[in-house]
């Protein structure tokens, strides 16, 4: 064991962690020049190698792109106020695409808070053990949340919904959303219960004072020691109010009840205020991973605190908006006047304009009709029921008699037949011939990829996401999945269907056809005909 852990745990032996009756919290603010760092870096879904989106990243010094989970303990120095916080927390930076030429503009972020709530629980709340993982959202869904725009944080209230959107304005005159949305047009959808929020990227500008677009991510407070600390999509859930009285939310038997911590992210958006036409139906902002929808705002953590300091705080720290840094039992606090900075571990330029987002992460969403995303999640909102039933051998059979058979379908270059619905994700990618073909924002069709893989010499071509197209010769990381996966419209035609979350619409090259049945299939999967 790493001695500072040694030393961190056996003092948190003398404090004690106690219920709480009402809520307390304390925010965690940052000082210094812009973020710790940014980058395509993510050492929890992306360890030992370049992200697929840029990151900002906050916390200590030590972040790296694979961390031991005591590494953080010996950061020479940390971004955040309270010295005894070396967590690292990051999320997707913000890009502005130019509704002009269609070029992308980093956005600065222009601060971070990260809210430490001490809820009301029956259970005693404990830090943060040394090194646990937590991600929160989802970096596949483009489409809305299924239980509405409200943030639901309780297990007992319904499906949790732990990420929005929120819009500070000087006038709600014209709201934020139109009343109208169904998220699946352009704009995403109002929270009801707060005209300033919403589910999606909101089509006005966000001009409160020193409160620009913000990004809020809650994450769940519950950890399963028997998960362990790296499970990050297994070890967490929201707690429950169920059975319990004076609005109290409890842990699972078995669980530790931690802080609950919420990431307040700002982007300086007014600085484009003048470069888009606000409240016309669709809005020009994009995460990194190429959401231009938000649906998929998403949060990391790994903690680095000194637990003993931590405990203090929990059981003692109610400094509320002032923050934690006022807090006598916070130790010691960095002057502001300095800066804690790493450098960029991917070099490569992330910042200024830029003609593709780093990664090459074209746009998606908007434009996919009623579809839905069903790709891994990365979401802790989704840990309570992680479980997938295998699929049974007759499902197998029946997807495979209806599509190994596919007839050709005519293209400018050949004729090509439909393989099936491919599992992708961006570490083991299926089809690795080309990484992406850049066919042009909002053009993507299918019979438009097969072109252009055939005319570069491939056999297999494969799209997804709605815009994304990608060759190669043969299948590498992916495997088949259910046929209804491929369920998103072309964005350059919507009689085509191109893929879904995750999931190609592979396509092979000069095979010819063999039954009637397979030409159906064939037509149904090609124009969205799903029967």
């Amino acid at each position: 064991m790493h001695f500072n852990v040694l030393v961190a745990h056996l003092a948190s032996l003398l404090t004690v962690a106690s219920a709480k009756d009402s809520r307390t919290f304390a925010v965690n603010h940052f000082y210094g020049q812009g973020p710790l760092t940014e980058g395509r870096m993510d050492p929890i879904i992306s360890p030992g190698t370049a992200s697929s989106h840029v990151h900002a990243i906050q916390g200590g010094s030590n972040f790296n792109l694979t961390m031991d989970n005591d590494a953080l303990l010996d950061s020479h120095c940390t971004s955040s106020l309270v010295e005894a916080d070396k967590s690292n927390y990051w999320t997707p930076s913000l890009y502005f695409q130019d509704p002009v030429n269609g070029s992308f503009i980093s956005v600065p972020m222009f601060y971070m808070n990260v809210y430490y709530f001490f809820e009301p629980t029956d259970d005693g709340i404990e830090p943060f053990p040394v090194g646990l993982r937590m991600v929160s959202g989802n970096n596949s869904v483009r489409t809305p949340p299924p239980g509405g725009a409200a943030n639901v944080l309780d297990t007992n209230a319904g499906t949790i919904q732990p990420v929005q959107w929120t819009c500070p304005r000087s006038s709600y005159d014209t709201p934020s959303y139109p009343a109208t949305s169904d998220g699946l047009h352009g704009v995403g959808i109002q929270d009801p219960n707060n005209k300033g929020a919403g589910a999606g990227f909101p089509y006005m500008n966000c001009d409160g004072y020193a409160s620009p677009l913000r990004a809020d991510i809650h994450f769940p407070s519950c950890y399963n020691p028997k998960a362990g600390l790296d499970a990050f999509e297994t070890n967490m859930v929201f707690p429950s109010s169920k059975g319990t009285t004076g609005g109290k939310a409890n842990c699972p038997e078995g669980w530790t009840h931690l802080p609950h911590i919420f990431y307040e992210v700002y982007w300086n958006t007014p600085l484009f205020a003048e470069m888009w036409e606000q409240g016309q139906g669709s809005q020009p902002f994009i995460l990194s991973n190429g959401d231009r929808t938000g649906y998929s705002l998403h949060g990391d953590f790994i903690a680095g605190w000194d637990v003993d300091v931590l405990q203090k705080i929990i059981n003692n720290c109610d400094a509320g908006d002032s923050g934690m840094d006022k807090c006598a039992d916070a130790g010691t606090i960095n002057n502001s006047a300095n800066s804690c900075n790493i450098a960029n571990l991917i070099p490569e330029k992330i910042s200024g304009v830029l003609e593709k987002l780093p990664g090459n992460n074209p746009p998606t969403g908007w434009g996919q009709g009623e579809a839905t995303s069903s790709g891994p999640s990365q979401t802790a909102s989704a840990q309570t029921t992680t479980s997938v039933a295998p699929t049974t051998k007759s499902e197998t059979d029946s997807e495979s008699t209806t599509t190994s058979t596919a007839p050709a379908v005519e293209t400018g270059i050949g004729s090509w037949s439909y393989l099936g619905c491919y599992s992708d994700n961006t570490s083991t990618r299926a089809l690795t011939g080309v990484q992406f073909a850049d066919l042009g924002i909002g053009k993507v069709t299918s019979t438009g990829c097969m072109d252009y893989c055939g005319s570069a010499g491939f056999s297999l071509a494969g799209t997804e996401y709605a815009g994304q197209c990608f060759c190669g010769n043969k299948m590498e990381g992916g495997s088949k999945i259910a046929a209804d996966k491929c369920d998103m419209k072309c964005e350059g035609d919507a009689s085509q269907v191109c893929g879904g979350s995750s999931a190609l619409s592979v396509y092979e090259k000069a095979v010819k056809a063999e039954s009637k049945r397979a030409s159906a299939h064939f037509r149904r999967h090609m124009y969205g005909k799903h029967t």
